[in-house]
C-alpha cells in the first residue's frame, strides 16, 4: 500500500514538472527554410569540383547499406527533410554524381542545383552557426616503451564488442561481450593513465608526451612519426563511455581563463605552465579514447571519420548526428581564424565529436602538419549554415 501511494505521488510530481516546465519560456527550436542558392554567399565562386570527391567517397560508403538505413538528422514532417535521413533518397544524387567530369566547376555546380536543394539552419534568437576545428596531429612515439617514450595510447579492450553496425560507427555504444545487459565496467581517464588497463597488452604506441596523447584523443585520429623515419597512422576505435568535458570550461570556471581566451593553444600553454596541475586537469575529463592502426589510407587522405571514409581537408565537416544526418552536404559561411578571410564552401558531413553538439554546430577538418594544427586551434567563430537535402524531383 505504501509503495502503491509513493508511486502514485511520484506519478503527480511529474506531471506537476512537464506543465511547469511548458509554461518556461523556450528558446525557437532548430528550422530548416528552403532557399535559392542566390542566398548562399560565394556559392558561385566556390571550387565545386574539390568538394565532389568528398561527395564520391559518401557514396560509396552509403552503397554498403539498405536503402531505409538511418542516417540521423531531424526530420521536421517536410517530406524531403524527412526523406534525406535514409540511405535511399541520396541515390539519384549519387548515381548522377559519377557522370560528372573531374575538375569542372561549372559541371559540378550544374550537378548540385539540380539534385539538391538549400535549406537555412537557424536555433534560438539570433540562428547563428559555431564553428570549431580539429586537424590530425603528428606527434612523436614509438611501438615500443623506453627511453623518452613513457605515455602509452590503448587499443579497445577486447571484452568491449559495438552494439550495432551502420554509417555512424562513432554514434554507437560498446557493451561487455557475452553480457548485454551489463554495463561496461571500464574506468575513466585518470584510473587507465594510472595504469588500471596495465599487463592486458592493450599498448598500441608509446608517446613522448602525455599532453601529446590528450590532445590526440581529443581529436581522435593522428600520425604518430616513429624513430626510424616512419609514420604510424591511428584511428579512433572507441572509448571507455565516459561523458566528454571540455577542460577549457573547467578552466574557466576556476577563474583562470576567460571565454574568448580558450583555445587549443591557450590551454596547452597553462599545460605547459603549471605541470604539478596539469595532470588533474587532465583528468577531469573523464572520457578516454581507444585506437587502432590504420594501414589501409594513403598518407595524402585524411584518417576515416565517423561515416567511415577519409576525411577531406577544408571539406570535411563533424556534426552532430542528432541533428545532420551523416554525408549531408553542408554550405557554410565563417571567418578564418589566422588570416580573417572569409570560409565560403561546401562540406560534407562525414564526422562527429563528442563536443560537437547542437543542430547548427560544425567542426571543420583543417587537415594535418602545422598549419592545419594553428587554424584548427584557433578556430571558433560564428557563421551561418545550410543543409543541402534531396530534391523531390531533380531540376
Amino acid at each position: 500500500m505504501i509503495r502503491a501511494a509513493s508511486r502514485l505521488l511520484g506519478l503527480l510530481l511529474l506531471v506537476l514538472l512537464v506543465l511547469l516546465a511548458a509554461c518556461q519560456t523556450s528558446p525557437p527550436g532548430p528550422s530548416q527554410e528552403a532557399v535559392g542558392f542566390g542566398r548562399l554567399p560565394g556559392w558561385s565562386s566556390d571550387r565545386l569540383s574539390e568538394a565532389l570527391p568528398a561527395f564520391h567517397l559518401s557514396c560509396r560508403r552509403l552503397s554498403r547499406f539498405g536503402p531505409e538505413t538511418n542516417l540521423g538528422g531531424m526530420p521536421d514532417g517536410t517530406p524531403v527533410i524527412a526523406a534525406s535521413t535514409r540511405v535511399g533518397s541520396w541515390g539519384p544524387a549519387c548515381a548522377a554524381a559519377a557522370a560528372v567530369p573531374d575538375g569542372n566547376d561549372a559541371a559540378a555546380r550544374v550537378f548540385f542545383e539540380r539534385y539538391l536543394e538549400p535549406h537555412a539552419m537557424s536555433y534560438g534568437e539570433n540562428g547563428r552557426a559555431l564553428f570549431t576545428g580539429y586537424y590530425e596531429p603528428e606527434v612523436a612515439g614509438a611501438r615500443r616503451r623506453g627511453g623518452i617514450y613513457q605515455t602509452p595510447i590503448h587499443r579497445r579492450p577486447g571484452n568491449l564488442v559495438q552494439t550495432a553496425a551502420g554509417p555512424d560507427p562513432r554514434g554507437l555504444r560498446l557493451r561487455q561481450r557475452g553480457r548485454p545487459g551489463r554495463p561496461i565496467a571500464i574506468p575513466d581517464r585518470a584510473g587507465i593513465v594510472g595504469g588500471a588497463l596495465g599487463g592486458r597488452g592493450l599498448e598500441l604506441a608509446w608517446l613522448a608526451d602525455p599532453v601529446d596523447a590528450f590532445f590526440l584523443q581529443i581529436q581522435g585520429s593522428g600520425r604518430v612519426l616513429l624513430p626510424d623515419g616512419s609514420v604510424m597512422r591511428v584511428g579512433f576505435a572507441g572509448t571507455n563511455g565516459r561523458p566528454y568535458v571540455a577542460i577549457g570550461k573547467v578552466l574557466m570556471d576556476r577563474g583562470e581563463m576567460e571565454r574568448d581566451q580558450v583555445s587549443m593553444q591557450s590551454i596547452r600553454a597553462w599545460l605547459a605552465a603549471h605541470p604539478k596541475d596539469a595532470a588533474a586537469l587532465m583528468n577531469a575529463n573523464p572520457s578516454y579514447v581507444f585506437f587502432r592502426e590504420v594501414t589501409d589510407i594513403p598518407p595524402e587522405q585524411g584518417a576515416a571519420g565517423a561515416l567511415g571514409v577519409p576525411l577531406t581537408p577544408m571539406r570535411s565537416l563533424a556534426v552532430d548526428r542528432a541533428f545532420i544526418g551523416m554525408a549531408v552536404p553542408i554550405y557554410i559561411a565563417t571567418t578564418d581564424p589566422v588570416d580573417q578571410k572569409p570560409i565560403q564552401r561546401l562540406f560534407l558531413a562525414q564526422d562527429t565529436g563528442g563536443a560537437i553538439k547542437g543542430p547548427v554546430r560544425g567542426d571543420i577538418f583543417f587537415g594535418w602538419g602545422k598549419g592545419a594544427e594553428e587554424r584548427a586551434g584557433l578556430m571558433k567563430g560564428s557563421g551561418t549554415a545550410w543543409v543541402l537535402l534531396p530534391r523531390l524531383q531533380p531540376l
